[in-house]
């Protein structure tokens, strides 16, 4: 399987499409397996007890299936998701970028099926797993 857009591209379509958090996702690595994406922590991702956010966590994994269909679909800018399931299993380490893997399950012409693992930077630990799906548009 090749790919439809690289590291530098995936970086590009989020800056253009997604500017207001783009410079908060950063793909670390990309094969036909699947991705990696980094989400660079800040004070707007953590609540009250200084632990990263739930809905943080859902837009890391949401991002990076995303990201992983784009980078085998090229830049659709209109897929979008139609289900996600989340199971938050430990609180992330404070002070640590949360790391996805994302990988697809299944891409048709319609929809894509992908499972992404978080991470806290640096630990073995699963912070949460996300199943999420995707609707693909028709093309043209």
């Amino acid at each position: 399987m090749t790919l439809a857009m690289d590291i530098p591209a995936l970086h590009e379509f989020m800056q253009q499409a997604f500017p207001q958090v783009a410079d908060d996702f950063l793909v670390d690595r990309l094969d036909p397996k699947g991705l990696t994406v980094r989400m660079l922590i800040g004070d707007r991702h953590l609540r009250p007890g200084g632990t990263v956010s739930g809905p943080s966590m859902f837009a890391l994994a949401d991002v990076a299936i995303y990201l992983a269909i784009l980078s085998r679909i090229g830049p659709v800018a209109l897929a979008v998701t139609t289900n996600c399931s989340i199971d938050f299993m430990r609180k992330p380490e404070s002070g640590r970028d949360l790391i996805a893997e994302a990988r697809l399950l299944k891409l048709g012409r319609v929809l894509a099926v992908g499972d992404v693992l978080l991470r806290s930077d640096g630990s073995d630990s699963v912070v949460a797993r996300a199943g999420l799906t995707y609707s693909i548009p028709p093309a043209g």
